[in-house]
């Protein structure tokens, strides 16, 4: 009976994990309403699952705001110049989609072509905030990292671009997801990420460290 209400232990650390995994979602996509805000907000999600849902220490919340607030200045100045020009992409392959489905033949080559060639700006896109939320950059050093380990992990890249966007439009169809997916989705995107960021880094991954960003 003592094992039932150890809170270490058992069903009280899946009622926990699953209280991180809604409550960070939850608050990680109120941040994002201002939409400015995205880029800090998505680095504080990043590293609070890396150090709380992976790495199984307690509080989460604490660790998210910590790391909202600390990144936010660098976050914010970032997510200015990402945040249209993800716009722009999303736009540019909305318009080249439509015209190639519809007129076929050149027209659809052309999507094809476009379609692989948002692969190295969504990328970057995808790499910058979870590199924000490991590591101290300022914003030219951000871009350029995420850029080159864009170009220097293209496998990986890929995989996170189609999960991360197929994520997107998972929330964005169906509104419910919200509450959880994006923990989901970030836990996934960490097991790429995480082995690479070893190999640039010195530093032991996140569940033997201690708190450097908080």
């Amino acid at each position: 009976m003592g094992e039932f209400f150890n809170p270490e232990k058992g069903i009280w650390v899946w009622l926990s994990t699953m209280v991180d995994v809604f409550g960070l979602s939850i608050f990680w996509a109120c941040l994002c309403l201002p939409v400015v805000t995205i880029g800090p907000a998505t680095a504080a999600l990043y590293y609070t699952v890396v150090k709380c849902v992976r790495g199984r220490e307690g509080g989460a919340f604490g660790y998210f705001f910590r790391s909202f607030l600390q990144n936010f200045k660098v976050g914010l100045l970032a997510g200015l110049i990402a945040i249209p020009l993800a716009l722009l992409l999303f736009g540019g392959h909305y318009i080249v989609r439509w015209y190639g489905t519809r007129l076929g033949g050149g027209a659809y080559v052309l999507y094809v072509a476009y379609y692989f060639a948002l692969i190295l700006p969504a990328g970057v896109l995808c790499w910058l905030f979870p590199l924000l939320g490991r590591f101290d950059y300022r914003v030219g050093g951000l871009f350029r990292m995420a850029f080159q380990l864009t170009a220097a992990h293209l496998p990986s890249t890929v995989v996170v671009v189609l999960l991360t966007a197929q994520t997107a439009v998972f929330c964005i169809e169906e509104w419910w997801p919200v509450v959880f997916m994006p923990v989901i989705a970030m836990l996934l995107v960490s097991l790429f990420f995480e082995k690479i960021f070893q190999q640039h880094s010195p530093e032991p991954p996140p569940e033997q460290e201690e708190d450097s960003n908080g």
